[in-house]
């Protein structure tokens, strides 16, 4: 009788001991699962900074001058496509309708231009100017001859300033883009204005 009681302790201290080792293993387990998992709430501060770095980086804007430039030949570009399709439909020679049609062509691919070089660092006009929406209303009053000769007076009057604008741009602008930009549209303002010239010059 002695000799069970013995054993049945021996018994009871064994698996005593036993359920205080699966404690000690669970709580180390649970503490290694928690530094597993505590590095990744350090990755927030990681993308924060590398995403401020990166707004930092694209967000420069043009100096003065730069910028001014920017927006008169934007809102001058449109404008000309503008009046070009309404040229395209209104003119009564067919010399003036072949000129809206090159105007057209080249300015809506000069303003894609200029839309892809200065859109990232500048907000883009989305319309045209009050100024030069005057013209284009003019324009939309007249008909026949009459709507020719006042299109093709405008646009040499305004290829003049445009060129003008264009020299002194590609002259003084600092942005390589920009400057280059303006010394690239020089000879097809040019030869604008030079055909635009010789319709007045000659018969409609």
């Amino acid at each position: 009788m002695k000799k069970l009681s013995i054993s049945f302790l021996i018994i009871s201290i064994c698996v005593l001991q036993a359920c205080n080792n699966e404690k000690t293993e669970n709580t180390t387990t649970s503490k290694d699962s928690t530094a597993l998992v505590s590095p990744d709430t350090t990755k927030p501060n990681v993308d924060t900074a590398s995403s401020m770095g990166q707004t930092a980086t694209t967000d420069q804007m043009y100096d003065k001058d730069t910028k001014d430039f920017v927006m008169k030949a934007a809102d001058g570009g449109m404008m000309e496509v503008e009046l070009g399709k309404m040229a395209q439909q209104k003119a009564q020679s067919q010399r003036v309708k072949n000129y809206a049609d090159m105007i057209v062509t080249d300015h809506t691919k000069a303003n894609d231009e200029l839309k892809s070089i200065a859109a990232s660092r500048l907000s883009m006009p989305a319309t045209v100017s009050a100024e030069h929406q005057k013209h284009i209303d003019m324009l939309k009053n007249k008909s026949g001859a009459d709507f020719d000769k006042s299109y093709i007076n405008m646009m040499i009057d305004d290829h003049k300033k445009d060129i003008a604008e264009f020299k002194k741009a590609s002259q003084n602008v600092k942005d390589a883009g920009i400057k280059g930009f303006a010394t690239n549209a020089l000879p097809v303002l040019q030869k604008h204005l030079d055909s635009a010239q010789a319709i007045h010059g000659g018969k409609m």
